[in-house]
């Protein structure tokens, strides 16, 4: 009974190794991702960079990530200034799956990072 109870006590602790291994990478991708998103944001906020560029910042961070997206899935959005001066805030929006294999159950893991940045003045 003890070597039964062993087995399924290490099987348990490897399958749960397994599943972090698995499971983990993807979530800080993300983390990753929705960063540079904030900087993004905040930068583009004060220049005068197109929301094109912004996009293809945020599509090459996601490139970097393995992060599996398309310039498309980027939408950025520069929201007028209530001041009249300025070029105001940015809004960036990125909306994508991700697909993990675990044997017998596959999993999609959908994220949708994103911000909106006002500018202070």
């Amino acid at each position: 009974m003890k070597t039964i109870k062993l087995f399924l006590g290490i099987f348990a602790i490897a399958a749960a190794v397994y599943l972090c291994a698995a499971l983990i990478p993807p979530f800080f991708a993300n983390y990753q991702l929705e960063d540079a998103i904030e900087t993004a944001a905040r930068m583009g906020s004060y220049s005068t960079r197109t929301d094109e560029d912004i996009r293809a910042e945020v599509f090459k961070k996601a490139q970097d990530l393995e992060i599996p997206i398309t310039k498309e899935q980027i939408k950025v959005q520069r929201a007028s200034s209530q001041t009249g001066q300025g070029y105001g805030g940015v809004v960036i929006a990125v909306d994508y799956t991700v697909h993990v294999n675990i044997p017998g159950y596959p999993v999609d893991l959908h994220f949708t990072p994103g911000t909106k940045n006002k500018p202070i003045y």
